[in-house]
C-alpha cells in the first residue's frame, strides 16, 4: 500500500463513526434483587460498566443505553460513561428496545452494535470484529458460539458461507436443532439500513413481541448480507441469576490472573487470588495466596504481597512488602521499600520510604516520614466521633509499642515516643516523650498478699 493510500483509509476510518445499543432493560427477577440485574457487579465492577467500557475500547465513540422504567442506578452509571439514556416503557421484545433509542438510531453512524448489559465478559476484540465485518460490506454481522449443549439456544443457519436466518429452539425444524452454532444475542448492523430494517420486524408471534433476530432474514429479503462471526462459549455466557453470576466471576477471574501472570507478576497459587477489573501489577510483583485486590490498587515493581492481605483503593510503590494479613484501605499509599506487616490497617495515609509499620497496628488519616518505625499495637486515634484528624510522624521518629497517637498531633522527626504512651500534645523533633503513668514496685508485697488468711488455697 503507498503512503498515499494509507492516509486515505486512516482518513476513512476517523471520519467513520460506531453507534453502540446495550440494553439494559431486563428485570432480572431471577437475581432475588432490590438492584438492577445489570448493576450486579463482576470483578469490582457492574456488568453494564463492563459491557460500556468494552463497546468503548472497540471504537463506539456513540454510546446508548436503554433502560427500563425506574432504574436510575443504572441510567447514572450510563451517563457517567459517556452514554445517552433511553428508557423502554414497554417490554416488547429485543428490537422494540433497540428502536427505543430511535434518536440516536437516526444518526448518521456507519456501524449499530447491539450488546447486552448482563454479558459482561465479550472483549472489544469481538465487538471489533463484529464492526469490521459490517464495514467489510455485511449489512447483519451476527456473534454466535459453539455450545456444548446447545439445546434452547437459538440455532445461526448458514448457507454458502452467509447467514440466512436466526432460528428460535423451538421453532427451528430437526436438521436445524443438528445445528451447534448458536446465538450469542449480539450483533452489528449497517448504519444505513439499521433503521429501516428494525422498522421492518413484525410481531408475528404468540407474545406480539418484536425481535431482533428476526432482522436476518429481512436483510435477506432485501438482497442484503448477513455473515456470523464466532466467539467462545465463555466469552458470550449471559448473567441471569447468582449461579450464573458466580460462573461470570470465575471466568473473568481467570482471565485475570493469566494476564497478570503474562505481564511478569508471580502468583504463588493462582486460583486463590481475586482481581478487580482495573488491578495494576508491576513488573517482579509476588502474591502470595488467598489475597483480594478491591478496585483502585496499584502495585509497582518488585513488591510483595503476601498471604491472606486485604487492598482496595491503595498504591503500593516498588519494593515493598505487605502483610501477611493487612489490610490497605482507600487512600493508602505506601513509598518506595516500607514495610506493612501482619494484622496492620492502613487508611488514607502515606507512608514515607523505608518506613515500617511492622504488625498489630492501625494508621489511619496519618503521614509517616521516611525511615520511621511505628511498633507493634499502635493506632492513630483519628476520630473523636465527630471529626476525623491527622496524626504526622515525622522521619525517622520511632514510636514505641502499644501507643496511642491521639490526632490531631505531630511526632517531629527523630523523635522517640516511649512504649505504652498517650501521646496528645505535639512532640519536637529529636525528643522522647512519655505519656503513661509512672512504674511502682514494692518489694515483697506478693508474697504477703499471698499469706494472707482470706487469700490461702483450702486444702482439699
Amino acid at each position: 500500500m503507498t503512503d498515499q493510500a494509507h492516509s486515505r483509509n486512516s482518513q476513512t476510518r476517523e471520519a467513520s463513526t460506531c453507534l453502540a445499543i446495550v440494553l439494559a432493560a431486563g428485570e432480572g427477577t431471577r437475581m432475588k434483587s432490590a438492584m438492577a440485574k445489570v448493576m450486579h457487579e463482576v470483578a469490582g465492577r457492574p456488568m453494564l460498566g463492563h459491557v460500556l467500557a468494552a463497546v468503548a475500547a472497540s471504537g463506539a465513540g456513540r454510546r446508548a443505553v436503554v433502560v427500563g422504567p425506574g432504574h436510575e442506578d443504572s441510567a447514572a452509571l450510563a451517563r457517567a460513561a459517556g452514554a445517552e439514556v433511553f428508557v423502554q416503557t414497554e417490554r416488547r421484545g429485543t428490537a422494540h428496545a433497540v428502536l427505543a433509542a430511535r434518536p440516536a438510531l437516526a444518526s448518521e453512524a456507519d456501524v449499530v452494535v447491539v450488546a447486552f448489559g448482563d454479558t459482561p465478559l465479550v472483549t472489544a476484540a469481538t465487538f471489533a470484529r463484529l464492526i469490521d465485518a459490517v464495514r467489510g460490506g455485511a449489512a447483519v454481522a451476527a456473534l454466535g458460539f459453539h455450545a456444548a449443549d446447545p439445546t434452547g439456544y437459538g440455532r445461526l443457519v448458514e448457507r454458502d458461507g452467509e447467514l440466512v436466518a436466526i432460528r428460535e429452539h423451538k421453532d427451528a425444524n430437526e436438521a436445524e436443532r443438528q445445528i451447534r452454532l448458536c446465538n450469542a444475542g449480539l450483533m452489528a448492523l449497517s448504519g444505513a439500513e439499521a433503521l429501516p430494517l428494525l422498522e421492518s420486524i413484525g410481531s408475528a408471534n404468540a407474545q406480539n413481541e418484536f425481535y431482533l433476530t428476526d432482522v436476518v432474514e429481512v436483510a435477506r429479503a432485501r438482497g442484503l448480507k448477513a455473515l456470523a462471526l464466532v466467539a467462545d462459549e465463555a466469552e458470550v455466557q449471559g448473567v441471569n441469576d447468582r449461579v450464573q453470576l458466580a460462573r461470570a466471576e470465575a471466568t473473568l477471574q481467570e482471565r485475570l490472573r493469566i494476564a497478570h501472570m503474562r505481564a511478569g507478576a508471580t502468583l504463588v497459587a493462582p486460583e486463590t487470588v481475586f482481581f478487580s477489573h482495573d488491578t495494576v501489577l508491576g513488573r517482579d510483583v509476588v502474591v502470595e495466596p488467598h489475597v483480594v485486590f478491591g478496585p483502585a490498587v496499584v502495585v509497582g515493581d518488585g513488591a510483595v504481597i503476601h498471604a491472606f492481605s486485604h487492598l482496595a483503593g491503595a498504591t503500593v510503590e516498588s519494593g515493598v512488602t505487605v502483610g501477611p494479613y493487612a489490610r490497605l484501605r482507600p487512600g493508602a499509599v505506601l513509598r518506595a521499600g516500607s514495610k506493612v506487616g501482619n494484622f496492620v490497617e492502613v487508611k488514607n495515609a502515606d507512608v514515607g520510604e523505608g518506613a515500617k509499620l511492622p504488625h498489630l497496628s492501625y494508621v489511619g488519616d496519618a503521614l509517616v516520614g521516611a525511615r520511621a518505625n511505628v511498633g507493634a499495637g499502635t493506632i492513630t486515634c483519628n476520630y473523636d466521633g465527630f471529626n476525623k484528624s491527622r496524626t504526622v510522624i515525622g522521619e525517622g521518629a520511632f514510636v514505641g509499642s502499644n501507643s496511642s497517637l491521639v490526632a490531631p498531633v505531630t511526632i517531629g522527626a527523630g523523635a522517640i515516643v516511649g512504649s505504652g504512651s498517650v501521646v496528645t500534645d505535639d512532640v519536637p523533633p529529636d525528643a522522647l516523650a512519655l505519656g503513661r503513668g509512672r512504674q511502682v514496685v514494692k518489694p515483697d508485697w506478693a508474697t504477703a498478699f499471698r499469706a494472707r488468711p482470706e487469700n490461702r488455697k483450702k486444702k482439699s
